[in-house]
């Protein structure tokens, strides 16, 4: 029976930390799509159950990341865009 290590969960981690949101996203598209509609094995199951995770958190670590981007986007007198510095009471807990 092939058992789960932690190395190959790290190893998805880090792949998927490097990949564009969009391809993250798709990715994860497809492996619910896949756990949906195959007939898998549950060491498979668990097996992308855990990437899909795994991509569900990146992708949401990038959405908050462009969303406080946006947040500290303002306009200034002339009306061009420049970031505005995050006072600590907006960053909220850590």
């Amino acid at each position: 029976m092939p058992t789960l290590s932690k190395n190959a969960g790290q190893n998805t981690l880090a792949k998927a930390a490097t990949l564009p949101f969009e391809d993250a996203l798709t990715k994860l598209e497809a492996i619910v799509e896949a756990m949906e509609s195959e007939d898998l094995p549950l060491e498979a199951l668990l097996g992308k159950y855990e990437e899909g995770t795994q991509l569900a958190r990146m992708c949401q670590e990038k959405l908050a990341e462009a969303e406080l981007k946006i947040q500290q986007l303002e306009r200034n007198a002339a009306g061009e865009m420049k970031l505005k510095p995050l006072s600590s009471e907006e960053a909220g807990p850590i």
